[in-house]
């Protein structure tokens, strides 16, 4: 694609030309063209350069390499962590002796909340968005609320249900996606993506009445929790994208984890601290509490790093990686059988997503004009796909 050299003399009048063109700049010199195409129309810059370096005189460019291991680090690093924070948070609410959800999640956002903190305004190590308070109230506080009811209720779907058969549950997550962007007119309806929608759910059905271990409290609070962080994603985009609002996970953190950390403390004053105060078995060691904080809190991390060095197709890939591995897991670390006929409707909801993922994909590629396309923040962006997978 790239061994284009001035004296060939070569006009490219459109970027499909480029895939029949083949040069070879045999004296080594750097590899040039013209072309009579407008700057709008030119492919993205970093895509032309890598493509240029990959067919480098001499093989692979070492530095295309060292961005390949640096970019797949982050994605298995985000996989680890995240199934980490997942069956450790299981560990502790069930097996443990801690099942407290909504102070295990109270102590997580409060962890965040400080290290945010210190990182964005002690420290101005990320610069913040300058947010005012009426943009605060409007649009933070909301999804702040919705998020703490979404943590809430999937730290308490552990008390019930296996993680395994939660992360089939979970396969419902663009169902829920669809339905309240839908209503809210973030989403287009269309009779093809209602079919699509139809065979998720059927399947997930299927893996329900196949669940060898099913409690319908957990598959209700569960459920919930879906729907809630369906409707924070919404509001993702209402609230935040079409405002212009940049959040990273920093400062997502920064900004969203204290009104998390207030709205929580009203279920645990009301719900868990007078049982914590009568709980004569209450294990709570400094350090398995403090481990498990730290790992919330690397995740963000991670997640900071992975949409810096990755794309919305390599989360939706590693979503789908990490849920597997949840499920694998699951069964080998809490001995939690997984039926034939779940595994049969999970593959069916499976490859439902999976299709749903490559149409929002296919729909989101860059258009012959991109002039016309609006514009979105890409950290937001990749925090809304991160959370169509079921991410965190």
């Amino acid at each position: 694609l790239a061994c284009l050299c001035e004296r060939n003399n070569v006009v490219v009048e459109h970027w499909a030309h480029l895939e029949r063109l083949h040069f070879t700049n045999r004296l080594g010199n750097k590899a040039l063209y013209r072309t009579n195409l407008p700057a709008e129309r030119k492919p993205p810059r970093f895509e032309f350069q890598l493509a240029r370096r990959m067919f480098k005189i001499g093989g692979l460019d070492p530095e295309l390499i060292r961005e390949g291991v640096i970019a797949y680090s982050c994605v298995l690093l985000w996989i680890a962590l995240s199934a980490g924070v997942i069956l450790f948070n299981k560990y502790i609410l069930s097996e443990y002796g801690f099942p407290y959800p909504v102070a295990l999640t109270l102590i997580h956002m409060g962890f965040c909340s400080f290290v945010a903190v210190l990182v964005v305004r002690v420290f101005q190590l990320i610069p913040s968005n300058n947010m005012d308070t009426d943009v605060y109230y409007k649009a933070v506080v909301p999804i702040g609320a919705l998020y703490a009811v979404t943590l809430w209720l999937g730290n308490t779907a552990y008390l019930y249900i296996s993680v395994s058969f939660i992360q089939m549950l979970k396969a419902l997550m663009p169902v829920a996606v669809f339905t309240s962007g839908t209503l809210m007119g973030t989403e287009t309806f269309s009779t093809n993506t209602l079919i699509n929608m139809l065979v998720v759910t059927i399947g997930v059905m299927i893996a329900s009445y196949g669940e060898i271990n099913f409690v319908l409290v957990g598959v209700a609070v569960q459920l919930a929790s879906i729907a809630s962080e369906s409707t924070r994603l919404t509001l993702v985009q209402i609230l935040l994208q079409r405002r212009g609002l940049k959040l990273n996970p920093f400062t997502t953190m920064y900004y969203i984890s204290p009104a998390c950390f207030v709205f929580l403390t009203v279920p645990f004053v009301f719900l868990e601290a007078p049982r914590m105060a009568a709980d004569m078995n209450l294990k709570f060691e400094f350090w398995v509490i403090g481990l498990n904080a730290c790992m919330a809190l690397a995740l963000n991390l991670a997640v900071f790093l992975l949409i810096g060095k990755t794309s919305a197709l390599s989360m939706n890939v590693a979503g789908v990686v990490k849920d597997w591995l949840l499920i694998g897991l699951s069964v080998w670390l809490f001995d939690a059988p997984v039926s034939s006929l779940s595994l049969e409707g999970y593959l069916v909801a499976f490859a439902g997503v999976c299709y749903y993922n490559y149409t929002k994909l296919r729909a989101s590629a860059p258009k012959e004009d991109p002039k016309d396309a609006p514009t979105k923040p890409k950290e937001v962006e990749l925090l809304v796909e991160e959370g169509r997978t079921g991410g965190k």
